[in-house]
């Protein structure tokens, strides 16, 4: 397990007592929020994949494809 420093402005002091309130701690705040900033960015880059291969017509054109290919099988 690493150690981390940081400088903190009042901006970021203001947050972290927010996050504290609870009785946290600032490590704990602070690793909830890295965790959750990187949760955010592949969200963001599984969004922005998504939208790549929604306006990709040979995408779309095999997805139709298949779509009807699976309902010809359907058993109902």
């Amino acid at each position: 397990m690493g150690t981390l420093t940081i400088r903190t402005d009042a901006a970021v002091e203001r947050a972290l007592d927010a996050l504290t309130r609870d009785g946290a701690s600032r490590s704990e705040a602070a690793r909830n929020a890295i965790l959750e900033a990187e949760r955010a960015q592949r969200r963001a880059r599984m969004r922005a994949e998504a939208e790549e291969l929604r306006n990709d017509p040979d995408d779309v054109a095999a997805s139709r494809k298949l779509a009807a290919e699976m309902e010809d099988v359907r058993a109902w």
